[in-house]
């Protein structure tokens, strides 16, 4: 199981070292915590019975309690729905600073392409001073899930391939445009945690013969609906990264590589040449 900590907000008063010892044994590294979340959330006995019985099973621990913890908020997380990681938080990180830096229009424009839950275009929409957000992704659930999170910044959410998803009238308007597309190679799926490849689905996870596949398809298209200043963030690995970058560049962007080290984090950002 995954070793990032937990959403915080547990309480240990109320542990059951039997919970504790369950999780431990399936491999929960931080099991006291998460023994502290699940219990704290639970109504009744049962509830956190099946729960626990749900954890060791290998479901994701956001999808139990319901939300995520991301860039401080609670992120709502339902069954089924690819669970924000701690490393995109850099990729927030990256578009707040480029949105403090580069725009002095407001409301500023983020789009969230591949959004999943919505969160990353959410913690951006919320550091800045004023947007206007709009967020994109192919699978239903994922974005039944999004509208509800966006909704509390009063973005809109939109289900589609890509940019087709979003109003012709966002072509050439968008400032900051965010996109955690898929970047496993299919061959490596497999190696992925359970709770990834059993809990989460494919089309989240599944970037094609070389991990790339959908960051092509994005960067071929994201200068037309860029503004003049406006700019393309991609989250990629540190060995899709030169690939990334070439497909970022074949779009007609700049394109630079920046990475964090302590998240694990890599990030290609793509600026228009000139």
């Amino acid at each position: 199981m995954p070793d990032s900590p937990p959403p915080s907000g547990g309480d240990s008063r109320g542990r059951d070292p039997a919970v504790v010892a369950r999780l431990r044994a399936a491999g929960c590294v931080f099991a006291e915590e998460e023994a502290d979340l699940l219990t704290v959330a639970a109504t009744t006995p049962a509830e956190l019975a099946r729960w626990v019985d749900l954890r060791v099973a290998g479901r994701p621990l956001e999808q139990i309690l319901g939300w995520a913890e991301f860039c401080g908020l609670r992120i709502e997380v339902d069954p089924g729905v690819f669970v924000p990681r701690r490393r995109s938080e850099f990729l927030v990180g990256q578009a707040v600073a480029l949105s403090a830096a580069g725009h002095s229009r407001v409301p500023l424009v983020i789009a969230d392409l591949c959004c999943g839950t919505g969160a990353i275009g959410v913690a951006v929409a919320r550091a800045v001073r004023a947007a206007e957000l709009y967020a994109a992704d192919i699978d239903s659930a994922a974005v039944a899930c999004a509208r509800r999170n966006v909704a509390t910044v009063g973005g809109r959410a939109f289900q589609g391939d890509l940019f087709a998803a979003f109003p012709s009238s966002l072509r050439g308007r968008i400032d900051v445009l965010t996109v955690n597309a898929p970047y496993v190679p299919t061959d490596e799926i497999r190696f992925m945690p359970p709770e990834a490849r059993l809990h989460e689905p494919r089309i989240a996870l599944d970037g094609g013969p070389d991990g790339v596949g959908l960051h092509r398809r994005v960067a071929a298209q994201a200068a037309d609906w860029l503004s003049a200043a406006g700019r393309l963030l991609i989250e990629t690995s540190d060995q899709q990264a030169p690939l990334t970058a070439a497909a970022v560049s074949d779009g007609g962007l700049t394109a630079t590589v920046v990475t964090d080290d302590d998240l694990e984090a890599t990030v290609v950002i793509g600026a228009p040449a000139g």
